[in-house]
């Protein structure tokens, strides 16, 4: 009985001794999270575009000035409004292209997000072009 008693108590001593690891080590890793909309790309594309989105109001309401119209049917009645309608209908605006891109980035289409964004930046480079060249 001797000689099993000692392995019993090295036995059971190891399976105490087991118990006082750190848990840390057999965790399990943490779950991928989401990717943040904010990131420096995203901060920079959307300052480009609130500065494109200024631009093309500044340059619609000097072509207005000079006789041009708004070809754009959406638009046109937020800019014969005056400068008050002018910024609800650019804040509109604004706010559609950054809530699509949102849109795509919260339902994980990372990729469809900055090619649209790309696409939106593109459009409104486009209409500011086009507006400078209608003015001049």
């Amino acid at each position: 009985m001797k000689y099993l008693f000692s392995p019993l108590l090295l036995l059971l001593s190891v399976a105490m001794q087991a118990q006082s690891f750190p848990i840390d080590r057999f965790a399990l890793p943490d779950a991928p999270s989401q990717r943040r909309f904010w990131t420096m790309e995203n901060k920079v594309s959307t300052s480009i575009l609130a500065g494109l989105v200024t631009a093309d109001a500044i340059t619609t309401q000097r072509g207005l000035d000079q006789g041009l119209r708004e070809f754009n049917p959406v638009m046109r009645p937020f800019v014969t409004r005056g400068a008050a309608g002018e910024a609800a209908g650019f804040g509109l605006g604004f706010g559609a292209a950054v809530g699509t891109v949102y849109l795509l980035h919260c339902s994980h289409h990372y990729k469809a997000e900055r090619v649209a964004m790309r696409l939106i930046l593109a459009g409104e480079s486009g209409f500011v072009a086009n507006n400078i060249v209608a003015i001049r």
